[in-house]
């Protein structure tokens, strides 16, 4: 059972496709997720995620793509206030990025990291501030799923098979018992999902 510290919860946040997959074969092509991003349902789901998370948890792949449109949304004509204030959440916020590679932080009040997600995660536990919220980093995820450290799971489910590509949730990891906290059903049959890992 893992010992958490500090009173900060780990929330993941994917979408999957119905039979699983969280990407096409290619990772680049979001376009089966599009028609479902821009629903009251997805919308809610992440205003209620960001709204108690103090730091951002990103691999570089999406740290890299968050950082690059987010920003943009701010001031945009026409925006969804909910678009326009989680864009101001994440340029506000700490921001943490899982990397190798990345040799400066291009990004205002981000750490790079190049540690395994569970120490970069046991490090920010041991700090004060609210939610450390993964944004739809699956190798960041799955990475914290195997190690037992996700405390509330968020998914929006989409109702599309793909066939293909990466599963969010492999074989062998820790059993675990959850609870549903919430469930919305939104437009195009798209679902929004929370559960509480229980401990």
């Amino acid at each position: 059972m893992t010992e958490q510290t500090g009173g900060r919860r780990v929330v993941t946040n994917m979408s999957l496709s119905l039979d699983g997959h969280y990407a096409r074969r290619d990772p680049r092509d979001m376009g089966w997720m599009m028609p479902y991003a821009h629903t009251d349902v997805a919308r809610d789901h992440l205003a209620a995620l960001h709204a108690s998370a103090t730091t951002a948890l990103l691999g570089r792949v999406n740290a890299e793509g968050f950082l690059g449109f987010w920003p943009t949304v701010i001031g945009t004509e026409g925006v969804d206030p909910r678009d326009e204030a989680f864009a101001k959440w994440l340029v506000g916020t700490d921001k943490v990025v899982l990397s190798s590679t990345l040799d400066g932080v291009p990004w205002e009040r981000t750490a790079i990291v190049d540690k395994p997600a569970s120490d970069a995660v046991a490090d920010l536990r041991s700090t004060e501030g609210g939610d450390i919220l993964v944004l739809s980093s699956a190798s960041v995820v799955k990475a914290l799923l195997a190690a037992d450290e996700v405390d509330r799971l968020a998914l929006t489910v989409l109702p599309v098979f793909l066939g293909d590509g990466p599963r969010l949730f492999d074989d062998g990891l820790p059993a675990a018992q959850w609870d549903l906290v919430s469930q919305t059903a939104g437009e195009h049959g798209t679902l929004a999902l929370v559960y509480d890992r229980v401990r």
